[in-house]
């Protein structure tokens, strides 16, 4: 079964396959598309996006509620090719679904006051109005990874569309069935078909798409993908949002329920096979509660049952790994651990694609386990003295996507939480903070430079233009100060008006009146 599987992701004769992770199944392919029919579907959706963009938002809307229900009608349908194209239980693939239709929900309802003109101040210019537009760039190219290929490809496409944008997707190699049916949903709607293209294949398909000149790269993704892209953008300037890896650090105090940070940390890390973005991957326990944590988490990676099965109610944990590079990756960090000294207290096998949930204590930074996202199921867990212990090796890493910390007292939680270099934190609990649709998720350091989801996520998609009206009136101190011969009344309104001291402010009212005469000239 493992040689099938290694076909995952893999073009052969101008065919992309469908491959079960879980069981080896071939359940389909389709044709990888061509460098010329990537530019023609950048082409296409230039053409086709001065006249979404001037579509008014409630008519976007209400085509894209067209899309909601269909979502809704196929939610069945979806998990289904969710778990044949990961490998992951069924009830992962409604979770993802799920959260993406939450999203969903809130941008329909929120989009009209997010994207609404902003009225600002004109400042000293009396006399103007002015106010802030958010334009669409024009053609977004979404490129999607392979751990969540139906939330990950959906969403954004869902902000870029409502904001006024087109869209050219590239799924991952690794899931293209999801993407596939994607597409499909979208052509069930003939008013949306024509605002998005789909292109599949590895990655210089990818770098056809960023080379054909699209408007903006929403990119989520590894570190090393995200950096490739961005370099090739950079030549044409083409703005890059990244959404990419981390190496989350979880953190429990000494005042933590430790029954509940075992039980959720567990659920973190390894939920999706250990292959989520934002998992805990590095473990601080303050010393005084560290013995009962290892055992509490033991005992709770006994109740987890790893298998595959497409019931809706299969009460697995968590199915296959997705993508056989990535298992490579996870087993060359848990050699690395054992060879460096780690201590393997649970798992640490595999069969097929199916990974033991591995727990790892006495671990040192030089191990690769602590330097390198995993995206895999391997927890290890880190003694420290205190709580400083804890932030100072938390924050020492080039990631900073997302952390969680436990503790009771959340006055001190809070303290710690906000004392992270992350994106997001979450305080008692894990993973979940993404599920929240208006809380803005992105990373710091090396693990992106954007945002998804809420107000913020959905602003990625525009650009602010700012707009000012209004004739200069000649008592305007816009238009004095123009005029030649009224410096030291242009002086003395600066001062008065914006100085920082009543002593300035007062010789500046006192330059006004001396020059006084000077404003009828």
């Amino acid at each position: 079964m493992l040689n099938a599987v290694q076909q995952k992701g893999k073009t052969s004769n101008n065919r992309l396959p469908f491959i079960n992770p879980a069981t080896g199944e071939e359940f389909g392919s389709i044709t990888t598309t061509t460098p010329e029919e990537v530019n023609q579907a950048v082409s296409e959706m230039k053409a086709t996006s001065a006249s979404w963009a001037t579509k008014p938002l409630r008519e976007r809307i209400k085509l894209m509620k067209e899309l909601y229900q269909l979502l809704f009608d196929e939610i069945d349908q979806i998990t289904a090719v969710i778990t044949q194209d990961t490998g992951k239980p069924r009830q992962d693939a409604l979770i993802e679904v799920f959260t993406s239709l939450n999203y969903f929900s809130t941008l329909l309802k929120k989009a009209p006051r997010w994207l609404k003109d902003k009225k600002v101040s004109t400042g000293l210019q009396f006399f103007k109005k002015a106010w802030i537009k958010q334009k669409p760039y024009g053609v977004v190219a979404v490129i999607s990874p392979w751990n969540y290929p139906f939330i990950l490809t959906l969403n954004p496409i869902l902000g870029a569309l409502i904001s006024g944008n087109t869209v050219v997707v590239k799924g991952s190699e690794v899931t293209p069935a999801v993407e596939e049916y994607l597409e499909d949903l979208f052509n069930q709607i003939p008013a949306l078909k024509e605002t998005i293209r789909f292109v599949y294949g590895d990655g210089s398909v990818g770098a056809a798409l960023v080379n054909a000149n699209p408007d903006l790269i929403y990119v989520t993704g590894s570190v090393e993908t995200g950096r490739k892209i961005s370099q090739a953008a950079a030549k044409t300037l083409t703005p890059v949002v990244c959404e990419l890896g981390g190496k989350d650090p979880m953190i429990v105090l000494a005042d933590a329920d430790i029954e509940a940070a075992a039980r959720w940390g567990v659920w973190g890390a390894f939920s999706n096979s250990g292959q989520t973005c934002m998992s805990p991957e590095r473990v601080y326990v303050v010393e005084s509660v560290y013995g009962p944590f290892i055992q509490a988490v033991q005992k709770e990676i006994q109740t987890l049952k790893v298998g595959y099965s497409f019931e809706p109610e299969s009460k697995n944990n968590y199915g296959s790994m997705t993508f056989p590079r990535q298992l490579n990756i996870v087993t060359d960090q848990l050699e690395d651990a054992l060879q460096k000294g780690a201590n393997q207290l649970t798992g640490g096998s595999h069969q097929n694609l199916f990974f033991e949930p591995t727990l790892l204590t006495n671990i040192t930074d030089e191990m690769l386990v602590m330097q390198e996202e995993t995206f895999g199921p391997l927890l290890p867990v880190i003694k420290v003295k205190d709580e400083e212990e804890a932030i100072r090796l938390a924050n020492d890493s080039p990631f900073g996507l997302s952390a969680s910390v436990f503790g009771e007292d959340l006055t001190r939680a809070k303290k710690v939480a906000e004392s992270l270099e992350v994106g997001t934190v979450n305080i008692n609990d894990t993973l979940t903070h993404y599920g929240l649709p208006e809380l803005p998720f992105g990373g710091v350091k090396q693990s992106g430079n954007g945002r998804s989801n809420g107000k913020a996520g959905l602003l990625e998609f525009t650009q602010p233009i700012g707009y000012v009206s209004g004739k200069p009136k000649s008592f305007d101190i816009a238009t004095i100060i123009r005029s030649p011969g009224n410096y030291h009344f242009a002086k003395g309104a600066m001062l008065a008006l914006l100085a920082p001291t009543f002593k300035q402010k007062w010789a500046g009212l006192k330059q006004l009146f001396k020059k006084k005469g000077q404003i009828a000239n």
